[in-house]
């Protein structure tokens, strides 16, 4: 689970770095670069939580 909260905040700096920089320079590759990672993240948690979710009920049993 660590894991996990240590990946979300690397995207949420990620994603929060890139709109930063899409302010000061006004360079669409930023937000490009930020809702790439945002789609990313939204993709691999369900993933995630599909494979970690058998496991921890195999551990209860």
């Amino acid at each position: 689970m660590l894991v996990l909260r240590l990946v979300g905040l690397l995207v949420l700096i990620t994603i929060l770095g890139s709109l930063a920089l899409y302010l000061f320079t006004h360079n669409r590759r930023y937000l490009t670069f930020a809702r790439r990672i945002f789609q990313f993240a939204f993709v691999f948690l369900p993933v995630f939580l599909a494979l970690y979710l058998p496991e921890r009920l195999v551990l209860v049993i």
